[in-house]
């Protein structure tokens, strides 16, 4: 699970990254967990499309180098895990439900993010040498499968606050039409459409990331069989993922 929500307005970050300075907001933004995890993931996985286009000599030092790179930091990621479950632990506790449909959607995502960032750990410990490397094989089996199920919840409950959305949205229309017709002024209702467009944008692009790791996920479910399963496509469906959750995290520094 890499998805992370963010409901903050490019608008806000434009004027925080003008009040404190560039490299002010850059340090604010390398100083999360998220921040220096998402950037080690753009590395790895621009590293993945580069030696699956085939640019580099199958016999060049430079694809050796290039895959050593990418072995290193998967498994360096692996330790910014640790504790990550204790978010979604949080995330469904500090949760507030219209529906029985909602609360499903939520117990189905953050409980099985809550999993897959708790298995990784142990994942971690194998590749440090702590636990034995034959139970490697089971615990990744359980990591993907509660990493695309987590996915699955996550699109769903994002898809179900979409509705919610542009119900609203509507709501606030029909409200701008009337004291159109009736000659008053809106100012207020044009800023809560604002930040309605602004976290519908969210929205979506959250589930554009969170369908780009389902993917990814799903082909490990698969052992990379399959036409959507190709080195390329899934190195482009893992660069996808962190771009996003990069500026959805600059934006809330």
């Amino acid at each position: 699970m890499e998805s992370e929500s963010s409901t903050a307005s490019p608008s806000l970050s434009e004027s925080t990254i003008e009040g404190r300075g560039f490299l002010n907001h850059l340090e604010a933004h390398q100083a999360k967990r998220e921040g220096v995890d998402k950037l080690l993931k753009i590395s790895n996985y621009a590293t993945k499309i580069i030696l699956a286009s085939s640019l580099l000599s199958e016999t060049s030092t430079l694809i050796r180098r290039h895959k050593s790179f990418e072995s290193s930091v998967e498994k360096s990621r692996k330790a910014f895990r640790i504790g990550k479950f204790i978010q979604c632990i949080n995330a469904l506790r500090n949760s507030h439900f219209d529906s029985k449909q909602e609360l499903f959607l939520s117990v189905v995502a953050n409980v099985s993010g809550c999993l897959y960032y708790f298995v990784e750990q142990f994942i971690w410990l194998v590749y440090s040498g702590l636990i034995d490397h034959k139970h490697l094989r089971n615990l990744e089996k359980i990591s993907v499968w509660a990493e695309f199920i987590g996915y699955f919840g996550s699109i769903s409950l994002t898809i179900w606050d979409l509705k919610r959305i542009n119900k609203d949205e509507e709501a606030l229309k029909s409200s701008i039409k009337v004291a159109i017709s009736r000659g008053k002024g809106y100012c207020e209702e044009e800023e809560r459409m604002r930040k309605l467009r602004e976290e519908k944008l969210m929205n979506i692009l959250s589930i554009v990331q969170d369908l780009a790791e389902g993917l990814t996920a799903l082909a490990d479910v698969w052992d990379s069989k399959g036409r959507l399963s190709g080195p390329l496509l899934l190195a482009f469906y893992g660069l996808l993922s962190p771009v996003i959750s990069s500026h959805n995290t600059w934006i809330s520094c």
